[in-house]
């Protein structure tokens, strides 16, 4: 994925964080500290200021870096969300496990990017 694609795909997310932040709400592991509602927006943030990074020639590396982290950071909210609909119909469990491995060739673009090669 090309820096200006991922760029714009955390910053769409970053703002459905605060439009519309009940679905992530049930991401965050109840073990972490504090509200999830707190942790949705704290993340929501991330996002946006990940996607300014990417946005600009001069902090896309640094962007690529960033994304990477928080795509690792997000990861344990994924697995969550996978054994909370363990239970759920095939359908459901299909998108909640299919994220998993969807997360590994986005942390690899971002490391791409983070080397400067997109």
């Amino acid at each position: 994925m090309k820096a200006p694609v991922m760029a714009a795909a955390l910053g769409g997310m970053g703002v459905l964080h605060f439009v519309r932040p009940e679905p992530f709400d049930q991401l965050i592991p109840p073990a972490l500290p504090g509200s999830a509602r707190a942790w949705t927006y704290g993340s929501g943030v991330a996002e946006l200021a990940v996607a300014g990074l990417l946005a600009a020639p001069a902090t896309r590396q640094a962007g690529g870096a960033a994304a990477a982290a928080l795509f690792v950071g997000v990861w344990p909210g994924n697995m969550w969300m996978a054994w909370r609909w363990r239970h759920r119909p095939a359908a459901k469990q299909a998108i909640a496990y299919g994220r998993l491995p969807l997360q590994i060739p986005m942390i690899r673009s971002a490391v791409r990017i983070a080397r400067g090669e997109g």
